[in-house]
């Protein structure tokens, strides 16, 4: 296969058989049945006035023939014109109704496939490409709606082949028995083509994938591709998923473009075999030379929907894939299950870790038998080495991951039998890079709770640093965040992120606090933004700094998934265990008597 082998599946994807996927594709448009049947009544007359205009042509040059007067010539055109207008017109109308229902068909499809992207927990994007993920949404849902195009035109012409069918019946019988005697060669032939065509549009799909991943993936990490001058490397990368699209998606060209001239070659045969034997008939006597004249001349019309029935499941194989792709992605289940989904009322905050078993994959294990309680109101702090499980704790609580065994509870009752989204509503988190959406610092502090006024929040940013921080901000609550924050500093950021969690007003707070240094002013400021959190929560402190170590409650120390110490500041101090040697190592050049400590010269 070359250059497709680096083409491959994520491990969510299936395979359905055409017959699943219409059956999924039908359950869709079912609600719109209305305005399908609309489209069906205006295809049959489209297709009635297509088949008509030969017979009308033909009738005519008969009548012509016989009394060629300007009255006849003026009631044929009449009636070509009449004709043609009115195909027009209701193609014109079908059209409209076609384009609507599957541009509402498409919204709903992309909207259950981004739903279905959400509700996925953390570990299905910790496995697969956001980019690829996104491209399901975005590409393959366009590549379904002209799927939806093409089957109803086929409707169409199913019904001006029928037509046409009959009436080649009634100009010649014979004739048409040698005709549709062909037909089944066109229908295997282009239906060998499925196959191939479906293999080569996944190809083309996945490879288009890759493309949209580089590029996301590059864009996000552009300002780190320029700290190290690697924009020759990513621009190497792009341009190799770039080619591999290029060779696949041309290699895909090849095969489509195939089936119409395949096909047309067949019809060329078939319409020189049905000229010689018609002209045989004639020389016979068993037909006239204008009904073999009028048989032909209709051939061509009647071959070019037969045409494109008969390629209609190899051009039909990209919209497929599209929704094969799409349906796989929707019907990927999340690992993550409630086994209830009971409504939260205000929680108190008393979590128990019970013999929790945890793994994100077979060979990373992160706790066996892990056990923690952590009363209402208390804060506590977690310290341990990269590894050791801290952030997991957090990930957990939250429902991010699920866990193999054990029980996790919140006021005695087990998490998984909440409903998730009331749950949540009662959980601040603080992430250890804090992630801000593009807009301004206003909208992100009311992310979670638009209900709270503008003058709410102006207080709370006040009660930190006496306002100073939005003070020096260019628009205050109004300047710009940037992508991703991108305008402010780290620890503008983090007191955004905290100040979002105080809008919020959460009974249980997990902050997985950031390693980056700020300077003493700003630091001064997020300790107060902490207290005012940690006064009204019980809180998981993932610790980096030793003032929020300190003003824990009880902190405990992990080594690899277990609790090796726990303790206050000072006693684990005193026991000069794994506690003080963190602190010698990460915390103690960050306290005051390190700080004023002499330095010899």
């Amino acid at each position: 296969m070359g250059f497709f082998s680096s083409l491959g599946t994520e491990s969510y994807d299936r395979q359905y058989t055409d017959r699943q996927l219409i059956q999924r594709i039908v359950s869709y448009f079912r609600i719109y049945w209305k305005r399908l049947l609309w489209i069906a009544l205006l295809l049959l007359l489209i297709a009635i006035a297509g088949a008509l205009l030969p017979v009308i042509v033909s009738r005519g040059v008969d009548t012509l023939a016989g009394n060629p007067s300007n009255q006849n010539i003026l009631q044929l055109a009449g009636l070509v014109l009449v004709a043609g207008v009115f195909q027009w017109f209701a193609n014109w109308i079908r059209r409209r109704l076609t384009v609507r229902t599957v541009g509402d068909v498409v919204l709903k499809l992309r909207t259950d496939a981004f739903q279905a992207a959400v509700n996925h927990d953390l570990s299905f994007y910790d496995e697969f490409s956001s980019g690829r993920v996104v491209s399901r949404i975005t590409s393959d849902t366009r590549e379904f709606g002209q799927l939806i195009l093409l089957v109803t035109d086929l409707f169409s012409q199913i019904a001006q082949a029928i037509i046409l069918g009959v009436f080649l019946f009634r100009i010649q019988l014979k004739l048409s028995l040698y005709l549709f005697s062909f037909l089944p060669i066109l229908f295997v032939v282009s239906l060998s083509f499925r196959k191939l065509a479906r293999e080569v549009t996944r190809r083309g799909m996945r490879a288009m994938a890759n493309v949209n991943a580089a590029i996301k993936e590059t864009i996000s990490g552009i300002s780190i591709a320029k700290n190290f001058r690697q924009e020759r490397t990513i621009y190497d990368e792009f341009y190799d998923a770039n080619q591999m699209s290029y060779k696949v998606n041309v290699k895909r060209g090849f095969v489509l473009s195939l089936i119409f001239p395949v096909l047309n070659g067949l019809e060329g045969i078939g319409v020189a075999i049905l000229a010689y034997v018609g002209g045989l008939q004639v020389v016979q006597g068993a037909i006239s030379i204008g009904d073999w004249y009028l048989f032909l001349i209709s051939l061509d019309r009647f071959f070019f929907p037969v045409l494109n029935l008969s390629a209609f499941w190899a051009q039909v194989q990209s919209g497929l894939s599209a929704s094969e792709r799409i349906f796989a992605l929707i019907d990927t289940e999340t690992p993550v299950k409630q086994i209830a989904h009971n409504p939260v009322t205000r929680l108190m905050g008393d979590i128990r870790f019970e013999h929790l078993y945890f793994r994100y994959t077979e060979q990373e294990e992160v706790f066996r038998d892990f056990n923690l309680h952590i009363h209402p109101g208390e804060n506590l702090a977690i310290v341990g080495r990269t590894g050791a499980g801290k952030s997991s704790l957090g990930k957990l609580l939250a429902r991010f991951y699920e866990f193999q065994k054990g029980n996790i509870f919140v006021d005695g009752v087990d998490i998984r039998t909440f409903d998730l989204t009331q749950y949540r509503k009662y959980l601040g988190i603080v992430t250890q890079t804090p992630f801000l959406f593009s807009g301004t610092i206003l909208e992100n502090i009311t992310y979670t709770c638009s209900n709270i006024s503008k003058k709410d929040i102006e207080r709370l940013a006040m009660r930190i640093g006496n306002g100073a921080w939005l003070e020096s901000l260019p628009n205050g609550l109004d300047s710009s965040t940037g992508e991703r924050g991108a305008h402010l500093s780290m620890g503008q950021r983090q007191l955004v992120s905290l100040l979002r969690v105080l809008a919020q007003e959460p009974a249980i707070f997990i902050l997985d606090e950031a390693t980056a240094s700020i300077d003493p002013f700003t630091e001064k400021q997020i300790q107060q933004a902490l207290k005012m959190i940690l006064a009204k929560t019980t809180s998981i402190l993932i610790a980096h700094r030793l003032s929020t170590v300190k003003a824990a409650d009880r902190i405990i120390v992990m080594e690899q998934g277990e609790i090796i110490e726990e303790g206050t500041h000072h006693s684990l101090l005193a026991q000069n265990g794994q506690y003080a040697n963190l602190y010698n190592t990460y915390f103690r050049h960050q306290s005051l008597e390190y700080i004023n400590q002499p330095r010899n010269t």
